[in-house]
């Protein structure tokens, strides 16, 4: 990777888009830091080390949202209005045939992403500023309310035109890259923790090392798992039209292991973190709020454990569902029988697309049950080394997943590159 960035740094083209990301990221980090007018931080901060949910929130955006920055709400208006267009393009036919129209349709689902993006922040500023978090507000009159929530609104607008700023005139996915910094910004002040626990003695040397060890084989399993794929071997027949001849070439359907991504694990986490917000709401003291974190906490004493299975349940059911919904094999099937395509030993049609769910249910299980011990790695570390991990397992999927496609994406453009000059 680091050899890639070093060549990758030499083209001047490519110099001036790695640039571009860089200063884009330092307006990130900068914003970052720009409290909000009229909030008291203190309260802020201290209502989200409280609650796992809001915890989750701020590692996602770096810091700002526990310190009430103008970037608190992050770009998760925009992930959440990314995924819903999603799944209503396959609900909705007139959203479907959109999306086939092409570089149009695109560009109008890309609008319409952008519309539900500025709702949904409107919506989160209005419920954290009126509700969750009024009692951060130094002055409560109409006015100041109505500032914050438009400078949380704006924030999250901004962010989203500067990831498409990135995705469009720097290297990778701007949103995405967004994500990555707010997630990887967390990381200095997580290793000087780390480090004065150990100088202290309430961190034991082995267990560092235990804890180091375990980290590396766990990156490597996440960059195994996010890069396997199972080929499908696709034989096309020969076909002569007019004076042509085509077809008869190889190729191959690449099946992910981990086909949904991080997708599950944000479903599970967000439904499991539901109980332990409302109990917020209600009240530490509450019935409800001891019910739910003796039993459906991971602090909680035989919590933890039943915890740990419904995050391994719903983290496999919402694997399988999030394929599933991604990824048909009738059609896929299908659009290989017009094109004269088969599978070598599979009859075409229905055989093929029984096949190719046969298989596809195989693999993913091997990526529901990896992303499920992602998910409950920071339980298993702490039961193993007393060490508390903030970093959990879906950031690092995330990290991993960014660093290893935008490292692709510059090789890539270093091969076109390569390509062109070759050809002139």
């Amino acid at each position: 990777m680091l050899e890639t960035l070093r060549n990758a740094w030499k083209i001047p083209d490519l110099r001036k888009k790695m640039t571009f990301t860089m200063l884009m990221l330092m307006i990130f980090r900068l914003g970052a830091v720009i409290p909000v007018p009229g909030v008291n931080i203190d309260y802020v901060r201290n209502i989200v080390e409280n609650a796992g949910l809001l915890s989750m929130f701020d590692m996602f955006s770096g810091g700002a949202f526990g310190n009430m920055t103008i970037f608190a709400l992050s770009i998760t208006p925009y992930i959440t209005a990314s995924i819903i267009m999603q799944l209503l393009t396959i609900a909705i036919p007139a959203l479907e045939e959109l999306s086939k129209e092409g570089e149009e349709g695109r560009k109008k689902i890309a609008q319409y992403i952008r519309y539900g993006t500025v709702i949904l922040a409107f919506i989160q500023a209005t419920g954290i500023s009126v509700g969750l978090f009024r009692g951060a507000l130094i002055q409560r009159d109409t006015f100041s309310i109505i500032v914050v929530i438009l400078t949380l609104t704006a924030g999250t607008a901004f962010l989203m035109w500067l990831g498409e700023q990135i995705t469009e005139h720097g290297i990778g996915n701007g949103i995405s890259l967004l994500i990555f910094a707010g997630i990887v910004s967390g990381i200095p002040d997580g290793l000087y923790r780390t480090f004065m626990l150990t100088s202290q003695g309430e961190i034991h040397v082995i267990s560092l090392v235990i804890f180091a060890v375990v980290a590396l084989i766990i990156v490597a399993g996440v960059v195994a798992i996010q890069e396997g794929q199972r080929r499908i071997p696709v034989q096309y027949a020969k076909r002569v039209v007019g004076r042509k001849m085509y077809g008869g070439q190889s190729t191959h359907i690449p099946l992910k292991v981990n086909q949904a991504g991080v997708i599950p694990v944000i479903f599970a986490m967000s439904i499991l973190a539901f109980p332990q917000t409302i109990a917020f709401f209600v009240g530490e003291t509450s019935g409800f709020a001891r019910f739910v974190e003796r039993w459906f906490s991971p602090a909680g004493s035989p919590g933890v454990y039943v915890y740990a299975v419904l995050t391994a349940t719903l983290i496999i059911f919402f694997t399988y569902f999030y394929t599933a919904v991604t990824f048909n094999p009738v059609e896929i099937a299908s659009n290989m029988k017009k094109n004269g395509g088969f599978i070598p030993g599979i009859r075409p049609g229905k055989p093929t697309s029984d096949y190719l769910g046969k298989v596809l249910n195989r693999i993913t299980l091997a990526g529901a049950v990896f992303l499920a011990f992602i998910a409950m790695m920071p339980m298993i570390i702490l039961n193993l080394t007393g060490m508390p991990v903030a970093f959990g397992g879906t950031a690092l999927l995330i990290v991993v997943g960014v660093a290893l496609e935008t490292v692709k994406q510059i090789e890539s453009q270093m091969m076109m590159r390569h390509y062109q000059g070759f050809l002139k």
